[in-house]
């Protein structure tokens, strides 16, 4: 047997280079049938360009792949589903205005019978049905006939996960497939990913939550900079360890860098904000140097919440009022006037233009700042964009870098440079650390916190309740659209976050703490 056949998949010598970037040096990488293999590294690392490569996204520059100890050119992403080759992408792979059904089946829709087969027509109904099923094996509660663009950012994941099993695929790759997901959801997928693994398929696993990899990974393997530094089993493993092959030095997990910050009088308030969906009757009081965590689970309404006080959607009803003065936000551009920016949840599509370089995507809000009589002053603009390049550390080769091309950290920094060049008074950060590295995720904390004490309040939505419990001075509970409780950074652990978020209302769990919401 060719020593290769051990390994359903073997890459040898990968190398890969974009404009001013090296993203991968001669990596090694394999996985056996039936293995769960941890991809990891910082932001940047070369992980998802080496999956790529390897769902034929990407051609590489040199290598060589085999597959069952053949030697194989993967040429495109129909070749690779073609071998058997299923993706779930980070950034969502899906068609906005179509149906879940319809993205499930993209490019291999189920062809009527009769004279339909020959006037190739697509039997919908059979496949609005065998999506669904497909959809209800995931345990996504989503109708197969919804828009994409309907869905929540939580669905359309779920959607991702159900597209990518719906092919008959022996390699499954997943890119941080549970960064937009629930508990409930994260159970569920890993339910799916020990099926699979009985059934003998392979799942390359790329995370950067490290209790996942201790979970549900046979073995890690560590980029970094673009070449392979570890390949351990995980049973042999440590987080420090991992987390020290990861960014090349010492770093405490779990540990968020939070410096007090004096809370002021109150800057914003939110007075029965209700929208036409989820979101009923919200109210709160967020202070001058306060960071409020919004927790609950999906489906919440804290997306939404943001995205009415933004004036991304249309509020019904309700009151905004910024340092006492009430204040009118019907769009975004009314809200940059009044002090309020957000950054949101979802980057790639809602918070950047992948196809202009950094300097361009960081001005974007304020370029009427930098222009008189019509001209813009591109000097200014350079100054400004390299001013938050190196407060931020993003890493970039040059300002004139297209935003796509950065690695996910990165490209979080510049949305939240954008923002910041706002000088914003309120600074609504939408699940801030979704899909990036423990570096940049401390790096990202430590913002926050010299933020907050120079004055601005900051509203941080997270999924991550030990990020909520490390980084929130209160912490707002929402379920099923309204405020449950509002909780104080000492009344607040996991279980009273949970018990509220689920709809409970057992009060002895936070001694005399009265249902509903704090002052």
């Amino acid at each position: 047997m060719n020593e290769q056949a051990e390994y359903i998949v073997r890459m040898q010598a990968i190398s890969k280079a974009f404009p001013g970037v090296q993203a991968l040096d001669s990596v090694d990488f394999e996985v056996s049938p039936g293995e769960v293999v941890a991809l990891i590294g910082e932001n940047g690392a070369g992980k998802s360009t080496l999956m790529k490569i390897l769902c034929g996204a990407y051609r590489k520059d040199c290598g060589r792949i085999f597959l069952d100890g053949k030697e194989t050119e993967i040429e495109s992403p129909q070749h690779a589903q073609w071998l058997k080759i299923s993706t779930i992408y980070q950034e969502f792979n899906l068609t906005p205005n179509q149906s879940a059904a319809a993205n499930i089946f993209l490019s291999r829709e189920p062809r009527q019978r009769g004279i339909g087969r020959f006037l190739n027509l697509v039997d919908r109904h059979r496949m609005e049905q065998e999506a669904q099923q497909h959809l209800e094996r995931v345990g996504a509660r989503v109708p197969s006939t919804a828009l994409i663009r309907d869905l929540s950012v939580a669905e359309q994941q779920m959607v991702e996960v159900a597209k990518a099993l719906s092919v008959d695929a022996r390699i499954v790759i997943m890119d941080e497939p549970t960064s937009a997901l629930g508990e409930d959801e994260v159970e569920t997928l890993f339910d799916i990913i020990h099926a699979l693994k009985v059934q003998g398929i392979a799942v390359i696993f790329i995370t950067h939550r490290m209790e996942e990899i201790f979970r549900i990974a046979d073995r890690v393997v560590v980029l970094r900079d673009g070449r392979r530094v570890g390949d351990l089993p995980t049973a042999e493993a440590t987080p420090e360890e991992l987390i020290r092959m990861m960014v090349g030095r010492e770093l405490v997990a779990d540990i968020f860098h939070k410096d007090e910050a004096k809370i002021g009088e109150p800057l914003f308030e939110v007075r029965n904000l209700t929208g036409p969906d989820v979101v009923q009757d919200v109210s709160f009081t967020l202070r001058r140097g306060e960071i409020l965590g919004f927790a609950g689970l999906v489906g919440a309404g804290r997306t939404e919440a943001a995205r009415l006080l933004f004036g991304a959607e249309r509020k019904e009803s309700g009151k905004i009022l910024i340092e006492g003065r009430p204040v009118r936000i019907d769009s975004p551009e009314d809200a940059v006037k009044v002090g309020l920016s957000l950054v949101p949840e979802d980057r790639s599509n809602q918070g950047l233009i992948l196809g202009l370089p950094v300097q361009e995507n960081i001005v974007l809000p304020t370029l009427g700042e930098h222009a008189r009589a019509g001209w813009i002053n591109r000097q200014a603009l350079r100054t400004t964009s390299q001013e938050y390049v190196d407060r931020l550390n993003i890493r970039t080769p040059h300002l004139s870098q297209k935003a796509m091309y950065l690695s996910g950290g990165n490209q979080q920094k510049v949305v939240v440079a954008k923002w910041l060049a706002s000088k914003p008074k309120v600074l609504i950060l939408d699940e801030p650390t979704r899909g990036i590295d423990v570096g940049t995720k401390a790096e990202v904390h430590a913002l926050m916190s010299q933020l907050a004490q120079t004055g601005i309040g900051i509203i941080m939505i997270s999924s991550e309740l030990p990020e909520i419990l490390g980084m929130s001075d209160r912490i707002l509970v929402m379920s099923e659209g309204r405020v449950a409780t509002i909780l104080s950074r000492e009344e607040a652990t996991q279980e009273v976050i949970m018990t509220y978020a689920s709809g409970e209302t057992d009060n002895n769990l936070v001694g005399q703490t009265p249902k509903g919401v704090h002052p």
